[in-house]
């Protein structure tokens, strides 16, 4: 399954797969995979990637069509 939210997101912000990688700690190639879908996105990276883009991990899974994240919880502060 290809993420395209997930490349739609960094392309319309005009940033490279290599700074993204470099932003999540892996390799230019892994993140690669991430667009692709050829593996799967840890928890940890979709939460930095929503967080980053200002989204939910739903909204970047296509789970659903809005973009606007949930509050946060005041019970699990990060």
């Amino acid at each position: 399954m290809e993420l395209l939210r997930l490349k739609d997101l960094r392309e319309d912000r005009e940033i490279k797969q290599e700074e993204m990688a470099k932003y999540l700690g892996i390799s230019q190639t892994n993140y690669s995979k991430y667009e692709l879908g050829k593996v799967n996105i840890p928890i940890d990276a979709l939460k930095k990637l929503a967080d980053f883009y200002r989204t939910s991990v739903d909204y970047i899974l296509g789970m659903t069509d809005e973009m606007k994240p949930y509050p946060k919880s005041k019970k699990f502060k990060r």
